[in-house]
């Protein structure tokens, strides 16, 4: 019997895949615990229709983080910071990647969440910085960073 999984079943088969599955076990396991459907031509045709769509989705938050990217790394785009720093030249406060999202927030109106800030340390010394952000699994960025001395 042909079904279409709606989870993931181990040693079976992955969400979404369409497969030749024994009929006991179709109907006695997979159909009763909603694991699958069975793969009727209207099945198969709405599970193409939803991976169209997921494709669509996925390209198009694809484009949006290439749009972010190119603005990131525009010239214009340097987020500033005005720090008090001690006698021997590093920040009271320390920069955190907290802190750059919500001053790139409030500076240019980029969101993006702090998470995707790839910070190994915080950020103590004054000059120029670039941190390397992460905006999609295949769009990765630099957001400058100017640090002052109040």
């Amino acid at each position: 019997m042909k079904v279409i999984f709606l989870q993931d079943v181990k040693g079976k088969g992955k969400k979404g895949e369409v497969k030749e599955v024994p009929t006991g076990y179709a109907q006695n396991f997979l159909l009763k615990k909603n694991l699958a459907k069975e793969a009727t031509t209207q099945a198969i045709g709405e599970l193409k229709g939803k991976q169209k769509s997921e494709e669509k989705a996925q390209a198009e938050i694809l484009a949006q983080a290439q749009e972010l990217k190119t603005q990131l790394e525009s010239e214009t785009t340097r987020v500033q910071f005005i720090e008090k720093v001690g006698p021997d030249g590093r920040t009271f406060g320390s920069i955190t990647a907290k802190k750059i999202a919500e001053e790139l927030q409030k500076q240019y109106g980029i969101k993006i969440d702090k998470r995707h800030i790839d910070l190994d340390h915080t950020i103590r010394a004054i000059g120029k910085v670039e941190v390397p952000v992460k905006l999609h699994k295949q769009v990765s960025s630099q957001i400058k960073l100017d640090i002052k001395e109040a």
